[in-house]
């Protein structure tokens, strides 16, 4: 079926704001997406109505108790998990990962090692660098191939020891769209004895998650990312985390995921979560799928990805056409398939930061800088204050945004470079 682009576009209500007359367009999504009025709905309903903190009896905290449970039960639909006890939800990946990695430290000792990519966002590598110092371990780099754009499983071979204990991966870079081949390069990672840690905060919007056919241990992402709240989400391995000891509140419960969970948890926030994954099944079950929500949220990602990878190519294309610039990423469109439609770029002798200013005082939303790829940036010899122009597309984008979008590329560019001489 055609994705209905229209039907889409008109849950989310931001979507139709203006400023001082002037259209908005969207392409900041690798950094957050907008959200349906269902999220916001369902958030306010929340506050309104079922505002109380959990373990009570009375009618409030009980509806708030099923608040908490549904919202655990979507992401494990969303995200394959065996169990709604596998889902652990906090604040942001960044906040969870600094936790997990804090956990999984009292089962390390010195000398042992943990190896990271050059690919992951800083939030994948900073939590276990500052382990690595707290606790004597050694940490190798992993780095991505500059032709391929991924991660090769040659190269996280070549690293593998008897003394890896964990290792580090993303599925999707949020600078290059890269998309690694995490199945392959985590069945390494198992052969050696170690744990595999799993990014998936720029892939989850944009591609079906299944934990279980991975084979991963954790797997985290962004609710904000996928058109829910700001929040972040953590799967973790029944078997795996069953078996560790959180830093957590003596009296707190004991239970899974409860024992992760620290603190007060954010209750509407966890209903707009739900609202967020329901958002995909009922897209799915607009095209057709009347089976389990799982299968309906699988639909939803097959015709989603039906259209975001024409906008892709089409703004890889047309970026292209421009002399000096270079696209950081994949650009061969039989590769397609191995990105995300996030797409970075640097122009010749032209700071990325006055291009984005040009296009953003056009109402047209993107970022500039490293975007906390900071391994990627160094690899590559890019800047760091400096770092790329990101265009990142989203669903709800259409055609003629990419292709306003691009004129004012080539434009920019060719006023800049007027104004250099």
């Amino acid at each position: 079926m055609d994705f209905p682009l229209e039907t889409v576009r008109r849950k989310f209500p931001a979507l139709d704001l203006t400023d001082k007359g002037r259209r908005r367009i969207y392409l900041d999504n690798p950094a957050g997406t907008q959200v349906p009025q269902a999220v916001a709905d369902a958030v306010a309903r929340c506050l309104l109505t079922t505002n109380a903190n959990l373990g009570g009896y009375f009618e409030t905290t009980v509806a708030a108790q099923k608040v908490v449970d549904d919202a655990h039960a979507a992401m494990a639909d969303f995200l394959g998990a065996a169990s709604a006890e596998e889902i652990i939800i906090g604040a942001n990946m960044t906040t969870l990962t600094y936790h997990m990695s804090r956990t999984l430290g009292r089962r390390f000792k010195p000398g042992d090692e943990i190896i990271v990519t050059r690919m992951d966002h800083e939030g994948n590598v900073s939590p276990w660098l500052q382990l690595a110092e707290d606790l004597d371990l050694v940490v190798r780099f992993l780095p991505f191939d500059e032709t391929s754009w991924q991660v090769e499983e040659t190269a996280l071979s070549a690293l593998l020891t008897d003394k890896t204990k964990l290792v580090a991966l993303n599925y999707a870079s949020n600078l290059t769209g890269s998309i690694n081949r995490v199945k392959a390069l985590t069945a390494l990672a198992k052969q050696a004895g170690a744990l595999v840690y799993v990014d998936a905060v720029q892939f989850a919007p944009h591609g079906l998650i299944d934990v279980q056919d991975l084979g991963c241990d954790f797997l985290v992402c962004s609710a904000y990312k996928f058109f829910g709240p700001h929040m972040g989400i953590l799967w973790g391995r029944r078997d795996v985390i069953d078996a560790l000891k959180p830093y957590k509140c003596r009296c707190s419960s004991n239970g899974l995921p409860e024992r992760f969970e620290l603190g007060t948890p954010q209750i509407e926030l966890m209903a707009g979560l739900t609202a967020a994954v329901d958002y995909f099944a009922d897209l799915g079950a607009a095209a057709g799928e009347s089976g389990s929500r799982r299968r309906k949220i699988a639909k939803a990602f097959e015709v989603s990805i039906a259209h975001e990878n024409p906008l892709a190519l089409r703004l890889i294309e047309g970026l292209s056409d421009i002399e000096g610039l270079t696209i950081r990423g994949i650009t061969d469109p039989k590769r397609v398939s191995e990105r995300v439609p996030t797409v970075s770029f640097t122009v010749d002798g032209i700071v990325p930061e006055t291009i984005v200013r040009q296009l953003n005082a056009e109402n047209i939303f993107l970022w500039s800088g490293h975007n906390y790829a900071w391994e990627i940036v160094h690899q590559l010899g890019i800047p760091a204050e400096q770092g790329v122009v990101r265009i990142g597309i989203a669903h709800y984008n259409s055609a003629a945004e990419i292709d306003e979008t691009l004129e004012s590329v080539h434009r920019v560019v060719a006023m800049l470079r007027q104004q250099r001489g």
